[in-house]
C-alpha cells in the first residue's frame, strides 16, 4: 500500500495491491481521508484483514463474516441476522479491536440488553435476548474456526434470556368454521385461510403461491417455494428446508374452492402469485375476523398447530403428520406429543395378556 495527498482535493488517498482468492494481484484505490493519519489507519486496518491479524478491529473481521457467511444461508436469513448484528451488536463493538474483547465485555453488553426497554416500557423478550447473544457467539465462533482467534468469549460467560418460545396455540375445527365464516366476505381472505388451515403451509409457503403449483386432477398442491418482503422488494426464495419441498394431498371441497378461486381471476398467468398479498394483510384480518368471529386471537403460524392438532386428533401417526407438513425431523412434530393421545392403558392390557398366554404355555 502507499498513502499520497490529492492535491486536486486536498484529501489523502491510498492505493491498495492485495492478492484475491484466485491467487491473482488487485488494486483498489481508497479516496477522500481528511488527515494522512486517517488515511495510514485505514492502510493498516486492511493490512490487517489482509493477514487476518486479530488485532483488526470488530467492524473489519464482520467484513469478512459477512463475506463468508452471507452467500451461505437463505436471503431472509441474513436479513435477520445483518438487522441484530447492525442494530444490537455492531454499535457496542464496532470500534474494539477483536483480540481485546473479553467476558467482561460481554458481560457489560448483556446487561446493557437486559436493561433495555422500549418506549413503552418492554425490555426484550428472553427469546430475543438469547436470540442476539447467539448471533454474537456465532461471530466469535466463526473467527476461532477460520482465523485463529484463541477462545470465544461470548460462550465462555454463558448466554441469556432463555429458549422456550412462546405458548402453542391452536384453533379447534369449530373455532376456526367460525372464523371462516366471518371473513367470507372478502374471498382473497377466505381461500388464504382456507390453504393455511386445511393444508398446514407457511405463510411464506402460501404466499408463494401459483396456479402452475396445483393439479386439479390429482387434488395436489406442490411447495418448492417461499416469498418474503426484503427491504421493499418481493424476494422469492427455497423453502425453509430441504424437507419443505413436498406435494400435499388437499381435501376435495378445498380442491374445488381452489379451482373457483383461480377461475374467477381473468387475468392471472400460471406462474402469478395467487395470493398478491402480504404477511400484514394476513395479520389485519386475522384480527378482524377473529373479533367478528368471537374467537379467541391466534398466530398466523398457529393455524399450522391447528392444522396438526387436527391430524393427531384424527389418529394420524407423527411420520405422517411429518411428512405432510415439511417438518425436517420428526422431532419437531414429537413437540406437539403432549396433543398426541395416550397409550399407556391399551399398552398395558396387552402386556397382561401377553404375560396370560405365556403362562398358559407354560403351564
Amino acid at each position: 500500500m502507499s498513502v499520497y495527498r490529492d492535491k486536486k482535493t486536498n484529501t489523502w488517498m491510498v492505493y491498495y495491491r492485495y492478492t484475491d482468492w484466485q491467487g491473482e494481484r488487485k488494486q483498489t484505490t481508497k479516496r477522500g481521508f481528511a488527515t494522512k493519519r486517517e488515511a495510514l489507519a485505514w492502510e493498516r486496518e486492511q493490512l490487517n484483514k489482509t493477514t487476518a491479524d486479530l488485532t483488526m478491529t470488530f467492524d473489519s473481521f464482520l467484513e469478512m463474516y459477512t463475506a463468508d457467511v452471507k452467500s451461505r444461508v437463505r436471503q431472509n436469513t441474513w436479513h435477520t441476522k445483518e438487522h441484530i448484528i447492525r442494530t444490537k451488536i455492531q454499535p457496542y463493538f464496532g470500534k474494539r479491536k477483536l483480540a481485546e474483547i473479553k467476558p467482561k465485555d460481554i458481560i457489560a453488553w448483556q446487561n446493557e440488553m437486559l436493561n433495555y426497554r422500549d418506549k413503552d416500557g418492554e425490555p426484550f423478550s428472553p427469546v430475543y435476548l438469547k436470540t442476539i447473544h447467539n448471533q454474537l457467539s456465532a461471530i466469535f465462533n466463526h473467527a476461532v474456526k477460520y482465523y485463529g482467534l484463541r477462545e470465544n468469549p461470548a460462550a465462555k460467560v454463558g448466554n441469556m434470556g432463555k429458549a422456550k418460545s412462546r405458548e402453542m396455540l391452536f384453533w379447534t375445527q369449530e373455532e376456526y368454521e367460525k372464523f371462516a365464516f366471518a371473513i367470507m366476505d372478502n374471498p382473497i381472505s377466505y381461500y388464504a385461510f382456507e390453504m393455511l388451515y386445511w393444508c398446514g403451509i407457511r405463510e411464506g409457503e402460501l404466499l408463494a403461491l401459483t396456479p402452475a403449483d396445483f393439479d386439479f386432477v390429482k387434488g395436489t398442491v406442490s411447495i418448492t417455494k417461499s416469498y418474503q418482503r426484503i427491504d421493499g422488494q418481493d424476494i422469492i426464495t427455497d423453502p425453509k428446508t430441504p424437507k419443505s419441498n413436498r406435494v400435499i394431498k388437499m381435501p376435495d371441497f378445498l380442491t374445488e374452492e381452489i379451482r373457483e378461486f383461480i377461475s374467477q381471476l381473468y387475468h392471472i398467468s400460471k406462474h402469478d402469485r395467487l395470493f398478491d398479498i402480504n404477511k400484514s394483510f394476513l395479520h389485519r384480518e386475522m384480527k378482524r375476523g377473529s373479533k367478528e368471529a368471537g374467537v379467541k386471537r391466534i398466530r398466523i403460524h398457529d393455524l399450522r398447530h391447528s392444522h396438526i392438532s387436527l391430524l393427531i386428533e384424527m389418529g394420524y401417526s407423527a411420520v405422517a403428520i411429518a411428512d405432510r407438513v415439511g417438518h425436517e425431523s420428526i422431532d419437531i412434530t414429537y413437540h406437539y406429543a403432549h396433543l398426541f393421545p395416550s397409550t399407556q392403558t391399551d399398552m398395558a392390557d396387552k402386556l397382561n395378556h401377553f404375560r396370560q398366554e405365556e403362562q398358559k404355555n407354560v403351564s
